[in-house]
């Protein structure tokens, strides 16, 4: 009997994948299924950008790059932050990493130990907890409320730090709720953050660029008072339709960049080379069909928020970011998970159940906009005939 260490006895997953495979199998059987389930663009990766690996292909970049990434796209990665948020930062302070996941595992690799407490929002993307888990450290959620618009608060947030909390993990625009904290409550946060001036803190800032009705980003990288202690999360996978290029990147505090360094070394190697020179055309090159997909999925967010609004017994609030849905569920009498199983099963529409992201996830499921206007408008159809015949209230 092969033993491994008790952390994979912990470790968790993200269940949008076992939906999509699900969903997958279920189409190779010939039903036709819309997915509303993962959270990647339906659009294709910008052509320039394409082009662009295709040349470092051709031009024979096919070797080892630095660990950290190659010094012209982390210099387009600090002129990009410096465009977007007004901040200088240093092209030595970013490592670019295969995805954002990767950045939470170092984050949380780094401060997570037996006796330690980590935040993480809850609902949130699953990843934090199942990370923190798996280095033995306490997962404390921070409740993401829907009264609240999904909005961390500063208050209930900064009530729930003490003397062994390592690391507080923050995200806005938020994945699944699409909540968007305004600027005032990231003031306070920050400073009541003052308290707590050992404190690490990852901003999952990924959406940072998918914000509507005027909603302001505000990204925690803008506050210096919390610099030498912020990692900052983001990447090309949501902006650019590149979800499987996997590529992200991460800036790091002075005391800090060293140690991700060594973990790159010792993890990745370092990203494949063509897929970084993509990442360069994608910041340095055109943003108009960037601009338009973040356009395009307002349109559809109406009318998927219109549509949830007129399902029997579903509410819906109006997410001010990235691309996903929310609604409440609770009237339906159904529990998330076995809802989000049943309507991919009987009504072949993939959705995510809430306590995939977090304990106080239940009374909810996920939907992502990231599909066709089209294929929504079918799926809201087949929701409302599902309900309408297999009511629970």
């Amino acid at each position: 009997m092969l033993k491994t260490i008790a952390g994979f006895d912990r470790i968790g997953e993200e269940n949008a994948f076992a939906v999509l495979a699900r969903a997958t199998q279920l189409a190779s059987e010939g039903r036709d299924i819309i997915n509303l389930g993962i959270g990647q663009p339906d659009f294709q990766t910008p052509g320039h950008i394409v082009e662009a690996a295709v040349k470092a292909l051709r031009d024979g970049h096919h070797g080892y790059t630095p660990a950290t990434g190659i010094l012209p796209l982390r210099e387009a990665v600090s002129a990009d932050l410096h465009k977007r948020i007004g901040v200088d930062t240093n092209p030595d302070n970013i490592v670019i990493v295969p995805g954002g996941k990767v950045t939470m595992f170092m984050a949380i690799l780094m401060f997570g130990e037996p006796g330690a407490e980590i935040l993480y929002p809850d609902p949130g993307f699953p990843i934090y907890r199942s990370m923190i888990e798996f280095t033995g450290a306490t997962p404390i959620p921070v409740p993401i409320r829907e009264e609240n618009d999904f909005a961390f608060s500063a208050e209930e947030t900064l009530s729930l730090l003490t003397d062994k909390t390592r690391l507080l993990i923050l995200n806005s625009p938020a994945n699944p709720t699409g909540g968007v904290t305004p600027r005032a409550e990231i003031e306070k946060l920050v400073k009541g953050l003052d308290a707590f001036p050992d404190l690490a803190i990852m901003s999952d800032e990924i959406y940072a660029q998918m914000t509507y009705d005027g909603m302001e980003h505000v990204s925690l990288l803008g506050f210096e008072a919390i610099r030498d202690r912020l990692i900052l999360l983001d990447g090309w996978s949501k902006t650019y339709a590149m979800t499987g290029w996997r590529m992200g990147y991460s800036l790091w505090p002075d005391q800090l960049i060293d140690k991700a360094r060594k973990l790159a070394v010792n993890a990745w190697s370092c990203v494949n080379a063509p897929a970084q020179f993509a990442g360069l055309a994608a910041l340095t090159g055109p943003q108009d069909e960037a601009r338009s997909m973040v356009a395009e999925f307002d349109k559809r967010r109406k009318v998927v928020v219109d549509g949830l609004n007129a399902l029997p017994n579903i509410s819906c609030r109006t997410p001010l970011g990235a691309f996903y849905a929310f609604p409440n569920i609770k009237a339906t009498g159904w529990k998330a998970k076995k809802l989000a199983s049943a309507l991919l099963e009987d009504a072949g529409v993939a959705v995510i159940g809430g306590p995939d992201f977090g304990i106080l996830g239940e009374g909810y499921i996920r939907l992502s906009y990231a599909n066709s206007t089209e294929n929504i408008q079918r799926a809201l159809k087949r929701m409302e005939d599902f309900l309408m015949q297999n009511s629970k209230a």
